[in-house]
C-alpha cells in the first residue's frame, strides 16, 4: 500500500493545498493530511476549523483522512507507517528549500518525498499571504476552496 502524507499548518486551505492533494489522489492509495501543531506558531484558525475546510472541500474521498501531529514530519510517519512525503512547489526557492529537506529525510529514515508543482493557476498563493488578505478585509476568496469562505 502506498500511503502519503501531505504535512502542513494548512492556515487556512487554499487552491494551492487543493491542487496538490488533487494530484496525488491518483498516484496513492491513502493520503494523510496532517495539519502540524506548533505551539509557538501564532495561527489564525483552530485546528478543528482547519480540518473542516478540509473535511468540506473533500467529502467522499475515501483515500483522505485528516491527522494532527507535532514534532518532525518523518517521526510523525514512520508512527503511522506511511512511506512517502507529498510537497507542492511553487517555485525554485521552495525546490532548493525543500530538496535538502528531502535528502535529508531519504538519508536518515529512507522515507521518500514526491514533489508536485503547483498549477500555473495557484502557483501564487500562500497561506500567508491569504492570512494578510483576511486580516485587512480584502477578498480572499478567489485563493481558496468554498469551505474556507467564511
Amino acid at each position: 500500500m502506498k500511503k502519503a502524507v501531505f504535512p502542513g499548518s494548512f492556515d487556512p486551505l487554499t487552491l494551492g493545498h487543493c491542487d496538490i492533494i488533487n494530484k496525488s489522489l491518483d498516484l496513492f492509495d491513502e493520503i494523510i493530511i496532517a495539519i502540524g501543531e506548533n505551539s509557538d506558531k501564532q495561527n489564525m484558525f483552530s485546528i478543528d476549523k482547519r480540518k473542516k475546510f478540509i473535511n468540506d472541500e473533500f467529502k467522499g474521498h475515501k483515500k483522505l483522512k485528516i491527522l494532527t501531529y507535532d514534532g518532525l514530519t518523518v517521526s510523525f510517519c514512520k508512527k503511522i507507517d506511511a512511506n512517502f512525503i507529498v510537497r507542492g512547489l511553487r517555485n525554485s526557492a521552495d525546490f532548493e528549500f525543500e530538496k535538502t529537506i528531502a535528502q535529508t529525510n531519504k538519508k536518515l529514515t529512507g522515507i521518500e518525498t514526491v514533489f508536485f508543482l503547483t498549477s500555473a493557476e495557484t502557483a501564487y498563493i500562500s497561506s500567508s499571504i491569504v492570512r494578510e488578505i483576511i486580516d485587512n478585509k480584502g477578498d480572499y476568496t478567489k485563493l481558496v476552496p468554498n469551505s474556507v469562505r467564511l
